[in-house]
């Protein structure tokens, strides 16, 4: 028997959610809702120069007044609580100390200016720059640091190994690592663990069956399986929604005021007409 269906609704108070959001979370509750499963809400506050606790009001307000449900959050009772990354920073570090026992991350001191200037980047223009495999450290040379502080720690990609899965709106997808991506961090120097590495930690704790996220994440699905991988982890399904964009066909972002719902709601514009809007319904299909 599948397991009960849990999704998840995981904004990142960095500003104020936009239209984008709504429709990602919305999809995520008809999914949920469609499989007699359940959603949870967790606040994604793990970047500390940009997030604020006005943000995280703010999302939790205006997907309430949006329409958005959840069973499990920060305002509920539930079995997975702490739902704030910021308060579960010994469980990324239990999983890194993980991966370092496996000798499968190491330190980096390389900027992300060194990193583009690379040869092997010389060709790939808009394309994610690749790590070189040359620059990683013998892996023994890391034995003796106790803490990841300090450092960027990136996950060694194994080579040229091909990462298929099903997605369930756009079917087969398949990444080549060393090719699509390298070499990529789990945890930042200043102290905090990557998305990548808190999402895949936070998803099998809190017993997450799908992933409901924009499609401008792929790519990361495909890093995430491979961490997956080495946790010995189940990974989630993933659904990669549409984008909303706006009138010049730009996707939306949160510095863009005038379609953050907050606004919106300020201008008088109600949940059920903007789920009618042109922005709303270009390039959506049958979410369930």
């Amino acid at each position: 028997m599948d397991p009960k269906y849990r999704g998840r609704v995981a904004p990142s108070p960095t500003g104020f959610l936009h239209l984008g959001h709504a429709r990602t979370f919305w999809i995520a509750m008809k999914r949920a809702e469609a499989s007699c499963g359940s959603l949870i809400y967790r606040d994604e506050d793990l970047d500390f120069n940009r997030c604020k606790s006005e943000y995280s009001q703010a999302a939790l307000e205006d997907l309430k007044w949006f329409g958005c449900r959840w069973e499990e959050g920060p305002d509920k009772d539930g079995p997975y609580r702490p739902y704030k990354q910021s308060q579960r920073l010994d469980y990324y570090l239990k999983a890194w100390k993980c991966l370092k026992e496996k000798q499968l991350i190491y330190p980096c001191t390389k900027s992300r200016k060194e990193i583009q200037a690379a040869p092997i980047n010389k060709e790939r223009q808009e394309n994610e720059p690749i790590y070189p495999i040359n620059w990683r450290p013998d892996p023994e040379a890391s034995k003796d640091i106790l803490e990841p502080d300090g450092y960027n720690w990136r996950f060694r990609v194994p080579a040229k190994k091909k990462i298929n899965f099903t997605d369930q709106r756009l079917g087969p997808c398949e990444f080549l690592s060393d090719v699509d991506f390298g070499d990529f961090l789990i945890w930042r120097k200043e102290g905090v663990p990557s998305y990548e590495l808190s999402v895949v930690v936070d998803d099998a704790a809190m017993g997450i069956t799908e992933v409901v996220r924009g499609e401008d994440l792929l790519v990361s699905t495909a890093r995430q399986l491979l961490l997956n991988e080495a946790f010995g982890f189940t990974p989630p399904n993933f659904y990669h929604a549409p984008l909303v964009v706006n009138e010049e066909g730009a996707r939306l972002a949160k510095t863009v005021r005038s379609m953050s719902l907050r606004e919106l709601k300020e201008k008088g514009h109600s949940p059920e007409d903007l789920r009618k809007s042109q922005a709303w319904c270009l390039g959506i299909e049958d979410t369930l």
